[in-house]
Parts: structure tokens; C-alpha cells; sequence
């Protein structure tokens, strides 16, 4: 899912961003002895992702603190839903609450986000992917949020997957020449995907191999006649112009793969609250 370790080294950091040397409101108004529970609740419709890594981050600022949820990373909820509970000392729960908030809100945004994009091309065969449009520094956690949503995710970055795109062809002087140069540079267990602006690329990319056609900023007219021309000799990607309005109609036109840099790099976050609960001391 993710490297655990890695993610324990961000949340170091970015604790150490928001805390510094000490959250000077919380220690100068909260007893050292006060208990509660801090409850999150849904203020939106939608779907969740990340409360393991809230949890993390609770248990990051003080172990003691029992984190509990009351649904599942891909569940939908209703406004007011109760998605989890964090109970303790209230003193490092208010200091993890704006990060386990930022990052919640952030991943079920996108997963809430994407689960639409997905609904709306059902009954098709596309698959609804992902791009490299991602906060510097989130990505492994973004796409996570993508997969939640019933998304996929295309490659991770750029060393896992050669993309011939527009400006490599015109370095290396063509279509052809690109693919030639990178089948002899990359591992046989490595795809190769050629961006085409027009069918003429389109046929070029055929011709010479490639594993994925991306048909970019395509209308719904090229694309149908792109994919009748790949035949399923490759698959057939469509990228550009993609949102909730034009997505289906894509979809219909026969296209395996349709990405969409919206799932990640646009994204409202999820509206979601914490509210505290005090115990006596």
C-alpha cells in the first residue's frame, strides 16, 4: 500500500512544520490531565480515504491516544456520519488534529472525486486513471486516495514507464526514433506509451511497436476512428479536454484507458470535523 517507513518520516516532518517547539495555545489553556474524545464527523456526502494515516499521525504525538473507526478507507458517508473517534489525553489531540485533518480531507476529496468520474463511465470498458499532476511530496498517498475511489493509477513516476510525448519526439527527430532509442535503453519488462496528436501519429505509433497510444486532446470522432485503426494491436489511451461532463461520451468511444490530471491536481478538500468531548478530571 504504501512504505511505512517512509510515511512515519513525512509525518515527522510535517508535525514538526505545524508544532515547531511546541503548540503554545493548547499547553497554555488545556490541564496536563484532561481526557476526551475527539470525534470527526462527515460534513459532506462521500467517499473516505486515509484514516489509517490519521491514525498514524494521532499515534505520532502520543502513543496513548486510541484511535478508532467507525468505517472503512472507501466507505461513502452521509453528512453528520461519524467516521472515527480519537480518545486520550486532549492535549496531543488537538495538537495532531489539523494535520490528520489536512490529510483526511484531502485524500477522501480526491477519493470522493474520483468514485464520480468512475460512476459516470459504468458500463463501459474504460478504466478511470490517474497522472503525475500530484502535490509534490503526497503522491504515493494521492494515488492511494485514487484506488480507494475505484480509480487506477497510471505510472507513479517517471522511471517506472517510458511516455513519449510531444517534445521527445521532436528532440529525438520522430516517432519512430523514439521508440527504437528507448526499446534499447529499457528492460523488456518495460512498457512503452507514444503520445499521438493525430491519427497520421496514431499510425506511426502502431508502426513502430508501441505498447500504449495515447490519443491526446483528440474529438470524440478522431478517437473512434484511432481506436478502429489500433485494433487492438495496443492499448488505447484517451487524455485531454476530460470532466465530469464530457468523460462518458469518451468512454463510448472504445478507448481502454482515459486519464484524468483532475483526480489529483484540482481537488476540493472533503469537508470534515473534529469535535471534542471533555471527560472530569
Amino acid at each position: 500500500m504504501w512504505n511505512t517507513r517512509e510515511l512515519q518520516r513525512k509525518i515527522e516532518e510535517w508535525l514538526q512544520e505545524d508544532v515547531g517547539v511546541g503548540d503554545v495555545t493548547t499547553m497554555s489553556t488545556i490541564p496536563a490531565d484532561e481526557q476526551g474524545v475527539g470525534i470527526l464527523y462527515a460534513k459532506e456526502a462521500g467517499v473516505i480515504a486515509g484514516l489509517p494515516i490519521a491514525q498514524q499521525v494521532f499515534a505520532t504525538v502520543d502513543p496513548s491516544l486510541i484511535f478508532s473507526a467507525g468505517v472503512e478507507d472507501g466507505a461513502r458517508v452521509e453528512v453528520g456520519d461519524q467516521i472515527a473517534e480519537v480518545s486520550g489525553s486532549v492535549r496531543p489531540i488537538l495538537i495532531g488534529e489539523r494535520l490528520a485533518l489536512n490529510l483526511l480531507q484531502r485524500l477522501s476529496g480526491i477519493a470522493t472525486k474520483t468514485n464520480e468520474y468512475v460512476q459516470a463511465v459504468a458500463g463501459t470498458k474504460a478504466r478511470v486513471v490517474d497522472t503525475r499532476k500530484t502535490t509534490p511530496g503526497l503522491r504515493f498517498l494521492e494515488k492511494y486516495a485514487v484506488r480507494v475511489g475505484g480509480g487506477h493509477n497510471h505510472r507513479f513516476a517517471l522511471y517506472d514507464a517510458v511516455m513519449i510525448k510531444d517534445n521527445h519526439i521532436k528532440g529525438s527527430g520522430g516517432i519512430a526514433q523514439a521508440v527504437a532509442a528507448a526499446r534499447a535503453a529499457i528492460p523488456h519488462t518495460m512498457t512503452v506509451e507514444v503520445e499521438a496528436e493525430t491519427l497520421e501519429q496514431v499510425q506511426e505509433a502502431l508502426a513502430a511497436g508501441a505498447d500504449t497510444i495515447m490519443l491526446d486532446n483528440m474529438s470524440n470522432e478522431q478517437m473512434r476512428e484511432a481506436v478502429q485503426l489500433i485494433g487492438g494491436k495496443a492499448v488505447v489511451e484517451a487524455s485531454g479536454g476530460v470532466n465530469l461532463e464530457t468523460i462518458r461520451s469518451i468512454a463510448e468511444t472504445g478507448v481502454d484507458i482515459i486519464s484524468v490530471g483532475a483526480l489529483t491536481h484540482s481537488i476540493n478538500a472533503f469537508d470534515i470535523s473534529l469535535d471534542l468531548n471533555t471527560r472530569k478530571r
